[in-house]
């Protein structure tokens, strides 16, 4: 199944982490590497690990995610199956990458569209998430859920989803608001939605966001935005469920 499987990974100055990332992958269909616009040797160790690699000058988180998916579907025009399931997972190596199959596995069986992987409800290495961190993404899912009913736990940034629901929510956002628009938007398109625990550890280098007063304020500025940006609350939607399929 994990052949029909691609993975996207947003890259900026990741040279010391990205090999690790890309060793501790599964073997799936194929790792596209976004190299939004590093200064470094992120692009050339990638490609040397086999990835797939392109290149996205617009800085952001979002813009990259937006570049691997034009990617995808310029292999599809070209001729390539499309995937099944998309993966998106950080290239700093704070995610574990072999922990991807507890992602798939579920839209492969039928049973979730959407599955995001928590660090809030798994195990977190000290110094992991600072505390503005985590803390700001217990707003952004308090939020969501008086607004839109979603009861999400964590903006987590390793995920996957059914390809074909993902090119249905068009996602937009070029920035920090990534993360946040694709919850929203799965929840505005019924999707089923799972999240599981995942554990995630201290990061390989430095932190563009969370490890700079600067870029937390950016970024939780941004966020609130998109949830202001995507208006009030609707009609209930489905919710995340927990590992064995209850809701919580």
């Amino acid at each position: 199944m994990l052949s029909d499987v691609t993975v996207i990974i947003p890259a900026f100055n990741e040279e010391q982490a990205i090999k690790l990332v890309l060793d501790a992958l599964p073997k799936v269909g194929q790792v596209i590497v976004v190299n939004n616009d590093s200064t470094d040797t992120t692009a050339v160790v990638a490609a040397s690990q086999g990835a797939t690699v392109v290149d996205e000058p617009r800085r952001g988180y979002g813009s990259a995610c937006l570049r691997g998916l034009a990617a995808v579907r310029d292999g599809i025009d070209a001729g390539k199956p499309p995937p099944r399931v998309v993966v998106f997972l950080d290239a700093d190596y704070s995610d574990y990458p072999e922990l991807l199959p507890d992602l798939v596995n579920p839209i492969f069986r039928g049973e979730a569209d959407f599955v995001l992987g928590s660090r809030l409800q798994g195990c977190r290495e000290p110094g992991a998430m600072p505390l503005q961190s985590v803390w700001g993404n217990r707003l952004a899912c308090a939020l969501m859920r008086v607004l839109f009913r979603a009861r999400y736990t964590d903006l987590g940034p390793f995920r996957a989803m059914d390809y074909s629901a993902l090119c249905r929510l068009g996602m937009s956002d070029r920035s920090f608001g990534w993360t946040i628009e694709m919850q929203i938007r799965a929840v505005r398109a019924g999707l089923r939605i799972l999240e599981i625990p995942v554990p995630y550890r201290r990061r390989v280098g430095y932190s563009k966001i969370s490890g700079t007063a600067w870029g937390s304020i950016r970024a939780g500025a941004k966020i609130l935005y998109t949830i202001a940006k995507h208006g009030w609350p609707f009609s209930r939607s489905p919710s995340p469920s927990h590992p064995d399929g209850a809701a919580p």
